[in-house]
């Protein structure tokens, strides 16, 4: 695991985190869950490249599902 990892980690879980409680706040499902993929899933992507192209996307993904 290197440093960009866990910054990565660190980053998209922070946005998941923030993207849950949102969501909990407003009642809304979709952001809930997307929240919860956001801080689960960089446990289980060991590659760097990997990691940040699939955060962006749910990241992105926030947006269009917060409607």
């Amino acid at each position: 695991m290197s440093f960009a990892n866990i910054i990565g980690g660190i980053l998209f879980g922070g946005v998941g985190f923030v993207a849950f409680a949102y969501g909990k706040k407003q009642l809304n499902f979709k952001l809930m869950a997307m929240g919860v993929v956001l801080m689960g899933y960089p446990y289980l992507i060991p590659n760097t490249f990997l990691l940040y192209s699939i955060g962006i996307l749910l990241t992105v993904g926030l947006f269009v599902v917060r409607d």
